[in-house]
C-alpha cells in the first residue's frame, strides 16, 4: 500500500492529509500534525512535538536522507508513547543507519525513557539501575538469599566497574541483575547495531545506555503487563508501515548495517 493512502486512511478528518511523493520529511511531518495530534498524550503537545521532530532534522542533517516511511515509522512510535526523541531528557532517539543499501530510522529508547514505560506498572513500586565504580563498597550474592550491597564512594569513585538494574513490587517481590562493564560492551555490540556510530546514544552516553541494558534484562523477571512489554520491545527497531499501535508492528531486522 502506497504511503499516502496509509495516512489517508488513519486520518480522522474529513479531508484526507495530503502526502506526495516530492514533500521532504519536514513538510510531511507538518502534513501529519493531525495524525500526531492523536498519537501523543495530554502532557505533550502537538507543536511541542513538531518542532523538537524538526530540531532533531536540523541537529542530524543524516535523518533527512532516511526514508521517508522508516522516519515517519519512528516518529510516531515516540509519539504514541509518549517520548521526547532527540532532547536532552533523553527519553528516545531517532537515529539514522544504512540498512539493505538504503538509509533508514532506528527507534531506540532511552534510559529514561525505559524508566517512564515501566512506571506505568502500578504494581511496580521502584525500578532503578546505578553504575559501579572501583572505589565504591560493592558486593552480592545470588541464590535462595540473595543480597546487593553498594555503598558509593563519597569523591574519586574510580572508573566504571559494573552497572546493577534493581525492581520491587507492591507485594513485596524483587529481583535485580548485575552486568560488568565488559558484559555491557558485549551486549551492545551483539544487539545494539551502530555502536560505534557518532550518533549512537552509546557514544554520547554510555553510562545512561548501560544503565538501560541492565533494565532491559532484570525485566525479562519482572510481572509486567503486555502492553509495557510491547512498547519495550520498540526499542531499537526499525518500521516501515504506520499503524494505530505501533507496537503491534514488527520491526525490521538490520541487514549489512553500516552506521552513518
Amino acid at each position: 500500500m502506497e504511503f499516502k493512502e496509509v495516512l489517508a486512511q488513519k486520518a480522522e478528518n474529513p479531508a484526507p492529509v495530503k502526502i506526495t511523493k516530492e514533500m521532504t520529511i519536514a513538510d510531511t511531518i507538518r502534513a501529519m500534525e493531525p495524525e500526531i495530534r492523536k498519537a501523543l498524550p495530554s502532557v505533550i503537545t502537538p507543536e511541542r512535538f513538531t518542532r523538537m521532530a524538526l530540531s532533531a532534522l536540523n541537529t542530524n542533517k543524516q535523518l533527512l536522507e532516511c526514508t521517508k516511511m522508516s522516519f515517519i515509522a519512528a516518529l510516531m512510535n515516540a509519539a504514541q508513547l509518549g517520548l521526547e526523541p532527540n532532547t536532552p531528557l533523553g527519553q528516545a532517539y531517532l537515529i539514522p543507519f544504512k540498512n539493505k543499501g538504503k538509509v533508514e530510522c532506528k527507534f531506540i529508547v532511552g534510559y529514561k525513557g525505559m524508566l517512564d514505560l515501566v512506571y506505568r506498572n502500578e504494581n511496580v513500586q521502584t525500578i532503578q539501575a546505578q553504575i559501579v565504580y572501583e572505589n565504591d563498597a560493592f558486593e552480592y550474592e545470588l541464590g535462595l538469599e540473595s543480597r546487593l550491597y553498594h555503598k558509593p564512594a563519597l569523591e574519586d569513585r574510580g572508573e566504571m566497574i559494573a552497572v546493577y538494574a534493581l525492581y520491587k513490587l507492591s507485594n513485596g517481590g524483587y529481583g535485580f541483575e548485575v552486568l560488568s562493564k565488559d558484559d555491557v560492551v558485549m551486549q551492545a555490540e551483539r544487539f545494539s547495531q551502530g555502536i560505534n556510530s557518532s550518533y549512537s546514544p552509546w557514544k554520547t552516553d554510555f553510562e545512561a545506555m548501560a544503565m538501560k541494558t541492565a533494565i532491559k534484562r532484570v525485566l525479562k523477571f519482572a510481572p509486567l503487563k503486555t502492553e509495557s512489554l510491547r512498547a519495550i520491545a520498540s526499542d531499537e527497531t526499525i518500521k516501515h508501515e504506520i499503524g494505530v499501535d505501533m507496537t503491534e508492528i514488527n520491526g525490521d531486522d538490520l541487514v549489512d548495517e553500516v552506521p552513518q
